[in-house]
């Protein structure tokens, strides 16, 4: 494929893993779904230690992965997670159209990447994770 064809087609696969999300939602609102997956993506990733976020990384379509490294600064202060500051985090981009359940919205956006993540990937994920993300993830 030459550049052109595969920056297409690398739309194409952000637009079907956004679908599908918004399905799951039953929200039918692709703006609103992206931003929960964004912010969800970028939350995690801040909870990761620097070793794994490329390789959790590499498995999204080019879009999202560079949604997922967006803001970064892999030099900065790294903050402990729990729950409650997992959650502040994804409630702060919806201060204007708050969730009903937050927690609920990511299980469900967990599992989603559970199935479009390599199972192996998705286990060293959640190894690396804070262990209260963790048991969150398993749920």
């Amino acid at each position: 494929m030459t550049g052109l064809e595969i920056l297409n087609r690398n739309v194409q696969i952000t637009h079907e893993w956004i679908d599908e999300l918004d399905a799951m939602l039953g929200w039918n609102d692709k703006g609103r779904t992206y931003r929960l997956l964004r912010v969800t993506l970028q939350t995690l990733r801040d909870c990761l230690p620097l070793a794994e976020i490329a390789d959790f990384a590499a498995q999204m379509p080019t879009l999202l992965r560079g949604v997922f490294y967006e803001h970064w600064r892999p030099n900065a202060q790294k903050h402990r997670y729990d729950i409650d500051r997992f959650y502040a985090s994804i409630d702060h981009a919806f201060a204007q159209d708050p969730l009903e359940d937050t927690g609920d919205l990511v299980n469900r956006v967990f599992g989603f990447l559970s199935s479009k993540i390599s199972t192996g990937e998705i286990g060293d994920v959640r190894h690396a994770l804070p262990e209260p993300i963790r048991e969150l993830w398993l749920q």
